[in-house]
């Protein structure tokens, strides 16, 4: 969640509601069809307190990609399982870098005002240090001989 409070009563996708007979007419799948799915692990919809499946409409959702990949595409269940997973795991990774981008820019902009604070503490009266420049030039030294008296 975002950290608000949402009503209890609000319906997202997510909201368990659609019993198995429904969740079935609205996938159009076969009830049995949905029973395997939960036992393969495809697609595992919430219980109530009695056991009783109750989809919400992310997993009719899902139901029908399962349909759409197994009967168009011809992917066979373990396939479809795997890639499910995978699906998901990408989500879960992409949704750990959104948070890591934003501690990032979190610290980032802690460094900028920490340094603006260090760049406003800077005394005035100081005269600030210029490099000399380099010069190629060589220079030798030689020792004056001493002359036999």
């Amino acid at each position: 969640m975002d950290g608000r409070r949402r009503n209890p009563y609000e319906l997202t996708e997510d909201t368990p509601v659609y019993v198995i007979s429904v969740a079935a007419q609205l996938s159009g799948l076969h009830p049995q069809t949905l029973r395997q799915y939960d036992r393969l692990g495809l697609v595992s919809p919430d219980r109530t307190a009695g056991r009783g499946r109750r989809y919400s409409a992310r997993d009719i959702e899902l139901l029908r990609q399962v349909q759409q990949l197994s009967q168009d595409e011809g992917i066979n269940l373990a396939g479809i399982k795997r890639i499910i997973e995978l699906e998901n795991q990408v989500a879960a990774l992409q949704s750990r870098v959104a948070e890591l981008e934003a501690a990032l820019e979190g610290a980032a902009a802690a460094m900028r005002q920490r340094e603006a604070a260090v760049h406003a503490s800077y005394r005035r009266d100081l005269v600030p240090y210029q490099e000399v420049q380099q010069t190629s030039a060589l220079v030798v030294w030689r020792p004056k001989r001493q002359q036999a008296d």
